[in-house]
């Protein structure tokens, strides 16, 4: 083979690897923003989505119920209604999950909180588990989701003294569901970004060592467009301003993926005269629970009671 037919060899197989490069970037990258049940994108993840049915988990002791709700734009949505073991329930907590679960993290939680006199229902966020939905628009179209959760649950189910509890982000959408929907008497918010443009930037930082808004910023655009979105309304911070509720905002001093700072901006925007910050020194982003034991527990069941108390 000649020199110049291994060049011309060369330059057609680096034109071909660019064109699949730029066509992997422009329409498969973004999804991994937004999509959480692509075949493919799921082949690229190291933390599996954690699912498991209720039957598998269920405790006899505890009476449940499971509700199918239909969004405002006519998705099936599941959720998991634990009743209070008391005849007078102090109030009920919509329970929202992070990105590497699903509604059935919350058993064990819901157990706790039953025993304690309260409701609490864990939804299947928007393309998570049971519940339909292609994407994930990080809050732009969740908040509208929980407010339809909460008509149901008023209406039908005759709850109230309604509270929101999230982690990650499900912390995230508790802050923005509060800034625009006060019948949510009370929150905790655990582990939330600030907004997901910045979000994304530490993602490609954290795992390329190199920062490049632009190119961060462009898959972020191009997520929001695919999904019908806009990722600039995606902003935790933003909703924080609108927050007038009670509201507990809790952190790891250790969250690697998304840093206190922005658990700590969120709370510096909360407009609620009564809001509390908890920094969980020694967690990082899925510890919180197991580093901040019963204390931990004991000081959010505290607020629960002080809150139901001042609701009721």
């Amino acid at each position: 083979m000649t020199k110049n037919r291994i060049t011309k060899i060369s330059k057609y197989t680096f034109l071909i690897l660019l064109a699949v490069g730029l066509l992997l970037f422009y329409f498969l990258f973004p999804r991994f923003i937004i999509e959480k049940r692509n075949p493919i994108i799921e082949s690229f993840k190291t933390q599996k989505v954690i699912s498991n049915t209720p039957g598998q988990n269920d405790n006899s002791k505890f009476k449940r119920k499971k509700l199918t709700i239909t969004t405002y734009d006519n998705l099936k949505h599941y959720a998991l209604l634990t009743y209070a073991n008391i005849a007078e329930p102090k109030g009920t907590i919509i329970l929202l999950h992070g990105s590497s679960h699903t509604k059935e993290h919350f058993l064990e939680l819901s157990e706790f909180l039953s025993i304690n006199g309260f409701n609490s229902v864990a939804i299947d966020i928007r393309g998570f588990g049971e519940s339909e939905g292609q994407f994930f628009t990080h809050g732009v179209k969740e908040t509208k989701d929980i407010q339809k959760l909460i008509d149901d649950l008023i209406t039908k189910e005759g709850l109230d003294n309604i509270g929101i509890w999230g982690q990650s982000i499900g912390g995230a959408l508790v802050l923005q569901t509060m800034g625009v929907d006060k019948r949510i008497k009370y929150g905790v918010s655990e582990s939330s970004y600030t907004d997901l443009k910045s979000n994304i930037r530490s993602f490609f930082r954290r795992h390329t060592g190199v920062n490049l808004p632009f190119i961060s910023d462009f898959l972020v655009n191009r997520a929001g467009s695919i999904g019908d979105f806009d990722p600039n309304d995606a902003s935790p911070l933003k909703y924080s301003k609108r927050v007038t509720q009670p509201i507990l905002v809790i952190h790891g001093g250790k969250d690697k993926p998304i840093n206190i700072s922005n658990g700590r901006a969120n709370y510096d925007n909360i407009k609620s005269n009564d809001k509390e910050f908890i920094e969980v020194e020694s967690a990082g982003h899925s510890d919180i629970w197991k580093i901040g034991g019963d204390d931990l527990f004991n000081t959010i069941l505290q607020f629960l009671n002080n809150q139901a108390k001042t609701s009721n």
